[in-house]
């Protein structure tokens, strides 16, 4: 009877183990940014990500409307890029990219506004703000296993997850949303490590 419960409990460890492996390892490295999509930016030019040259990239799912998590996370990439600026690399080696979640509802009179806020003016300064179709839209949040969905009031449900990704475009590392999940300190030394 011993027997039967040590082989029950070493195909539960193997089990937990290989679910671990799946969600840690496994499914982040098939994540990356469709080559076939092409968003607009919020000053409206067109942004292809088949046409990306290589560089570490953080790619954060939003909508202007969020009340919290959202502006939160921007504003912890706002001081992140204030750090990437003064190493010199923000821009030429690493970009940040912000999608909308709620193309409907956000303009791109809109997305400028939202990235006024956090001292993006312009297009050609290291952060893109886009927009999309509702299918490019889903077909890009797919691709980072990204749920999100609208229950009729306009707040939008979603997973709390940004994206780091390396040269080649693959998810190296996903990381919490909100002020009190997304250290700038961890941050700023993951794209550290990925430029050396």
């Amino acid at each position: 009877m011993k027997k039967w419960y040590m082989l029950a409990a070493l195909l539960i460890i193997i089990g937990v183990g290989a679910g671990i492996l799946y969600f840690a390892v496994y499914q982040p490295s098939t994540m990356r940014l469709p080559n076939d999509v092409t968003m607009e930016t919020a000053w409206g030019k067109p942004y292809a990500f088949g046409d990306l040259p290589p560089k570490v990239r953080l790619v954060e799912f939003m909508y202007t409307s969020c009340p919290d998590i959202c502006p939160n996370t921007t504003m912890q990439m706002a001081k992140l890029r204030d750090r990437l600026k003064k190493a010199g690399v923000f821009g030429s080696k690493v970009e940040f990219i912000t999608i909308t979640i709620d193309p409907a509802r956000d303009t791109n009179e809109k997305l400028q506004t939202y990235a006024h806020t956090f001292g993006v003016t312009s297009d050609g300064q290291g952060w893109m703000f886009l927009r999309g179709s509702e299918a490019d839209t889903k077909k890009v949040a797919n691709a980072f296993h990204f749920q999100y969905r609208d229950p009729g009031n306009g707040m939008i449900v979603h997973t709390t997850l940004a994206y780091l990704l390396d040269r080649n475009g693959r998810v190296v590392e996903q990381i919490g949303m909100g002020a009190s999940r997304f250290h700038v300190d961890e941050v700023y030394k993951a794209i550290m490590e990925e430029l050396s």
